[in-house]
């Protein structure tokens, strides 16, 4: 088995030309952003008088236009990419072993590209596995976490963490990684909750003391039951494990998000509503099917009480005229249209051919219902 070490290194450093302004005012950058400088009167006049172009070393004639790169002096047309002999886009260059280039010749020419993503490397370059990448994009290629800053070992052909290598080279021992230290375990393993642990591996993080079958876990590290129970975190109510992110309170317990559950179905409520009964938490429709009604306007588990009208259920708030919104009683006159009902001022307000034809729907319905009763009172 091959142990390499990262290495990387910076492939050029960027920069930006400037104009200077008449009259000869001098912004002299050291990198990016700048401090600036001003020179006036016969001293400005003396240097430019003596100042050359870096590129073609020719003097600058008084009213040109000179562009200024971290001191250094240009003829507006001296001041081009090496390659491509044209103005930089913005001013923007990149300069490499004393040449400025514009992004796309640099690019071209110099910049390597990545094993990864396939895109120029601009800046870091780590070089490993017989290419370049991208920092962020040399991973395990098990467990896909960052290798640039944590070394890497190569197994089998692939880069891969410490941890994975020392995995896989148990499994192909046929033995177990020990989950504190991460190497092979040679002697018999301690098993916990399916994990193995060297022997003098198995204590707690916090005081050191052997640990038993009562040992709790926390964020990946062991600890007793008293220092676990002086560090303040919940318990879930369904697996009795603790509870480190998002906490449920319901039904006087904590619980896991994913552990609080319908009693019937046992889906997750996932932050929706629940119905509490002896104790237990149901979802509304095995609520409503063990123990409620449902209201046909709001389509909620009734919690108070239950209006009964039009063979159908309804809150309280939500038995009211369809048309005018206003409240009703069973008490008050009202008649059916479209399944809801309607009070009687905004009925007297319908068509009379539309009345006609509710009147006979209403006639038609009673006959359905009481058969037997209507064909006596015909007779």
């Amino acid at each position: 088995m091959s142990h390499f070490s990262k290495r990387s290194k910076v492939l050029c450093t960027a920069g930006r030309g400037h104009f200077l302004p008449s009259p000869w005012v001098c912004a002299v950058e050291d990198g990016l952003p700048g401090s600036q400088c001003s020179l006036v009167g016969s001293n400005m006049s003396n240097a430019l008088a003596n100042a050359v172009c870096q590129r073609c070393q020719a003097r600058f004639a008084p009213a040109e236009r000179i562009v200024n790169s971290n001191g250094e002096l240009y003829h507006e047309h001296c001041f081009v990419c090496a390659q491509c002999f044209r103005p930089f886009p913005e001013g923007l260059f990149y300069e490499f072993e004393g040449r400025k280039y514009c992004e796309h010749d640099f690019q071209m020419l110099f910049a390597p590209c990545c094993g990864s993503c396939g895109e120029f490397i601009i800046g870091r370059v780590i070089k490993a596995m017989n290419n370049n990448w991208h920092p962020g994009c040399f991973r395990c290629e098990l467990c896909d976490v960052e290798l640039a800053d944590l070394g890497f070992v190569k197994n089998a052909g692939r880069h891969l963490c410490r941890p994975c290598h020392n995995r896989e080279k148990a499994k192909g021992l046929g033995k177990y990684v020990c989950q504190r230290c991460h190497l092979v375990i040679d002697e018999q393993p301690l098993m916990f909750k399916n994990d193995a642990y060297h022997p003098d591996h198995f204590s707690c993080t916090h005081c050191g003391k052997e640990l038993t079958a009562e040992a709790r876990e926390l964020k990946g590290e062991l600890y007793c039951l008293p220092c676990h129970d002086k560090m303040g975190v919940p318990i879930c109510g369904a697996c009795r494990r603790p509870i480190e992110g998002r906490v449920v309170n319901a039904l006087g317990k904590q619980w896991h998000v994913e552990h609080f559950v319908c009693a019937k179905c046992e889906k997750p409520f996932l932050g929706h509503r629940h119905y509490e009964k002896k104790g237990l938490a149901y979802c509304e429709t095995h609520y409503n099917q063990l123990f409620g009604d449902v209201c046909y306007n709001c389509s909620h588990v009734i919690e108070g009480d239950v209006v009964s009208a039009l063979n159908k259920a309804w809150c309280v708030n939500c038995f009211s005229c369809s048309t005018c919104n206003s409240k009703l009683t069973l008490k008050n006159k009202f008649v059916e249209f479209d399944m809801k009902p309607v009070c009687k001022r905004c009925y007297e307000k319908f068509p009379l051919e539309l009345k006609k034809r509710l009147k006979k729907l209403s006639e038609l319905a009673a006959r359905k219902a009481h058969p037997k009763s209507v064909g006596l009172n015909s007779a």
